[in-house]
């Protein structure tokens, strides 16, 4: 089976140079060297995750998500950076990598799919199955388990769904792997998510080796490519960024503010999201806003308090420097007091670190 494959790519060679269509397709742009777990859609540009599973970025710049990290260890296929994401786990708890296409695919073109993966070494597991979700619009769904692809496809004119099949189970742990197959594009593709679509019971897997980790399948992922068979015009696609509705009275929580451990100063991924908060405050000149700054109960309730203060401040003094009136601005700082979340595990303290803000008429 692999000798028509590999004179595809040899054909491809004369077609097409090198046309691919995936932004940032080995994950080096990036905002902030990865420090923790769960960061992939804050710190990797032009990705995001289309559900709520925490997708995780490695990057050599780090120490704890390096090549050396939670999971294994594996340097990156090319430059220094590249994905991580549970396919298989309990309760059917799933993870992706949404990616962002230069121009939308063209209806009835074929494309050659491509990317790399390889098998953690704290994996129970090894898969056979992975494959691509094509959306016209970024994918937002609002829960951490499997995204039924299959299904929506048939009701949603604007979705595709193409599985991947391979005989033998992807279970490499030292190699990067690739999976490349041929999709036809239904001419709306401006977006796709890759991973496991499938339940826990419709998963086929192969016990890969005894661990004492609980029963996961987790891939790394570097190397994404799209490429048109046949050479294409490349048109770019405009990205329309619409303008969140924010209610007044109503508690939000920023998703991309984030400090270095233990310090208040505002890391720069975090200025995009204030500067879009910005905008709509000089645009209604009636409104005040208020800033809490919170943290998990690690360490000491004083520091703690006097951290969560400092991160508050820091906030609103970059709204003022962007010139928001000081008198329309106050800060809080509120140390571990008002957790959100339980404090015992690591996902639990990631949610009650947190900065919100309330705007007032």
């Amino acid at each position: 089976m692999k000798q028509p494959v590999v004179l595809l790519f040899f054909l491809c060679g004369f077609i097409s140079t090198s046309q691919n269509l995936v932004l940032n397709p080995s994950f080096e742009d990036f905002y902030d060297c990865p420090r923790d777990m769960s960061l992939f859609h804050r710190n990797v540009k032009k990705w995001t995750n289309p559900n709520n599973g925490t997708t995780d970025y490695f990057n050599s710049c780090s120490d704890k998500m390096g090549f050396q990290n939670f999971n294994g260890y594996q340097k990156a296929r090319t430059g220094n950076g590249y994905a991580g994401i549970y396919i298989y786990f309990k309760k059917n708890y799933r993870e992706y990598v949404q990616g962002s296409l230069k121009s939308t695919l063209k209806r009835g073109n074929k494309y050659q799919v491509k990317f790399h993966i390889s098998l953690a070494e704290n994996s129970r597991y090894a898969l056979k199955e992975l494959g691509i979700m094509m959306t016209s619009k970024k994918a937002n769904f609002k829960s951490n388990t499997n995204i039924n692809a299959k299904l929506i496809a048939k009701h949603h004119p604007s979705l595709a769904f193409r599985p991947t099949f391979s005989k033998e189970f992807y279970d490499n742990d030292k190699e990067w792997i690739e999976v490349s197959f041929t999709y036809t594009a239904e001419g709306f593709e401006n977006y796709f998510a890759i991973g496991n679509f499938n339940t826990n019971s419709n998963t086929k897997k192969s016990k890969a080796r005894q661990t004492k980790y609980e029963s996961f399948s987790y891939y790394y992922i570097d190397d994404v490519s799209i490429e048109p068979l046949e050479k294409e015009d490349i048109k770019e696609i405009e990205e329309n960024i619409e303008e969140p509705i924010i209610k007044v009275n109503e508690v939000y929580t920023f998703k991309n503010v984030l400090f270095e451990f233990d310090k208040a100063e505002l890391l720069d991924v975090s200025k995009e999201e204030l500067n879009q908060l910005y905008n709509h405050l000089s645009k209604n000149s009636n409104l005040s806003i208020e800033i809490y700054g919170h943290t998990d109960n690690v360490g000491l309730d004083k520091r703690n308090k006097e951290l969560s203060k400092q991160r508050a401040k820091s906030v609103a003094d970059y709204l003022i420097s962007q010139g928001l009136n000081v008198s329309k601005i106050k800060s809080f700082g509120f140390g571990s007091s008002q957790p959100i979340s339980d404090n015992e595990t690591e996902e639990g303290r990631q949610l009650n670190r947190r900065v919100e803000f309330k705007l007032i008429e």
